[in-house]
């Protein structure tokens, strides 16, 4: 009789796991040449800005980073097409947990590449998407949140869109959103409408009825907790009934790295519980980045959660909610999930950040922020007339280089790749660089590097005048 099904037996056959070996040890060899930042390949150069002009006229506009990657890094580092090897402080907007080129990701890829699907979907999942969705489902619920069920799809906005879904027939007919000022929820036609950046939604009918909160101001704790709380009351009395959800970023990520404690956070959600509005939380960015997998442990907030949607450093989107909420049939489906190759690795990161020591006031997590913290402090000392911060918590680092102004930080992250560590922009006023750091690649040594290139582009600023050429 048979004991496996033929594809498990394939799988676990010693000969692919030969072959893989034999794949990740010529990974290693490669690997070995990749040492530290270094400058473009003058061979290279001419057919990479080549290139690079060709795909930015193709894509419709400007690249932010002349940036293509060779396909080959190692944890921290990457290279790229010409040669070039950078520090990579943004990870794909918070994608990349683990680095690039890591063993244990790719091993992961290679099982989803030998599966007989590239997608997987709502109607046919293979086995890895039951394992992906009970792990991740035991880590949301391991402190008490209600959060039993969970629905996998392929990009984080799409998540978040499922979880206004659900809130919006559950509490059926209100019809109205609250979010916080300044937040970010992405940029489909429904949730451009949510992030409070105007220009994100120019010629975008108007579809959604949404009202904002103040967020948390960390120089006035308690009167700008007061106001915010004021603010709800006041839409709720104007609209008695009409909202079915709150959106609550617990980490403002776009908007600047703003956090708030959770007293404020809880101060809102208790008169949110009072009007049964539906209290629903993004941490597409935040997630597997503060000192707990989710930012609602870290805060400490799970009880109140009825919907939460993750994103980027899970490879694959998910919205977890309660069983409460559970939908009807037909109101959730899709054809893709997410890729096989995705479902392997989003398993692998799982299970590398759950058996690691990244979580807890000690974890790995938590000693990387303190890392850049302690650098960034002692350079806004240093020169207090260049650079404001540190802010942000765990993975997510950011600070305010010559006040904010939104060109002098743009040219300055644009010098600091040049220089050799990527980074981005975020907020508006002021403009904040911002780092997501890939916690499971990082070491002491790339943090040192890395902020000693930091502090010397900085000081290639004049302070009143463009960047040195």
């Amino acid at each position: 009789s048979q004991s496996l099904p033929l594809g498990t037996a394939f799988s676990n056959d010693p000969r692919v796991r030969e072959a893989k070996d034999q794949i990740l040890k010529t990974l290693e060899e490669y690997q070995q040449g990749i040492t530290g930042v270094k400058p473009p390949a003058e061979g290279l150069q001419a057919d990479f800005d080549a290139t690079i002009q060709a795909f930015a006229s193709l894509r419709g506009g400007n690249l932010f980073f002349k940036y293509l990657g060779s396909g080959l890094g190692k944890g921290a580092l990457v290279e790229l097409e010409d040669g070039s090897v950078k520090y990579d402080f943004i990870s794909g907007i918070g994608v990349h947990h683990l680095g690039h080129s890591h063993p244990e990701l790719i091993d992961a890829c290679l099982d989803g590449a030998i599966s007989d699907t590239v997608m997987q979907g709502n109607l046919q999942q293979n086995t890895v998407s039951y394992h992906y969705v009970k792990r991740l489902v035991e880590a949301a619920t391991a402190r008490g949140a209600d959060l039993h069920h969970c629905f996998l799809t392929s990009t984080g906005v799409m998540a978040g869109e499922n979880a206004l879904k659900i809130a919006f027939q559950a509490k059926h007919p209100a019809d109205r959103v609250l979010a916080f000022c300044h937040c970010f929820a992405g940029r489909t036609i429904t949730f451009s409408q949510i992030t409070d950046k105007p220009n994100f939604r120019v010629g975008i009918p108007g579809l959604l009825k949404v009202d904002y909160i103040p967020f948390y101001d960390a120089n006035r704790p308690e009167s700008s907790t007061r106001e915010s709380v004021a603010a709800l009351r006041r839409h709720l009395s104007r609209y008695p009934g009409q909202y079915a959800a709150m959106i609550f970023e617990l980490v403002q990520g776009e908007g600047g790295f703003y956090t708030a404690p959770p007293s404020f956070h809880r101060a809102l959600m208790d008169v949110l519980k009072e009007h049964d509005v539906a209290i629903l939380a993004d941490e597409v960015q935040s997630f597997a980045r503060t000192p707990e997998l989710f930012a609602y442990q870290y805060l400490g907030l799970d009880e109140y959660i009825d919907v939460v949607w993750i994103g980027k450093a899970s490879q694959v989107c998910s919205t977890l909610f309660r069983p409460s909420l559970s939908p009807k049939p037909g109101l959730l489906s899709q054809t893709f999930t997410a890729s096989s190759t995705a479902l392997t690795s989003g398993l692998a990161v799982l299970d590398h950040l759950l058996t690691g020591d990244y979580f807890g006031a000690e974890g790995r997590i938590a000693q990387i922020h303190t890392a850049f913290e302690q650098r960034l402090e002692a350079l806004a000392e240093k020169h207090p007339d260049r650079l404001a911060g540190p802010f942000g918590i765990g993975g997510m680092v950011a600070c305010t280089p010559f006040g904010g102004d939104p060109q002098k930080v743009t040219a300055f992250i644009r010098a600091l790749y040049e220089n050799g560590v990527m980074g981005f922009v975020a907020g508006s006023k002021p403009t904040r660089a911002r780092f997501l750091i890939p916690v499971a690649a990082v070491t002491d040594t790339d943090i040192q590097t890395a902020m000693d290139i930091f502090e010397e582009t900085l000081l290639s600023f004049p302070l009143n005048d463009q960047p040195k050429k």
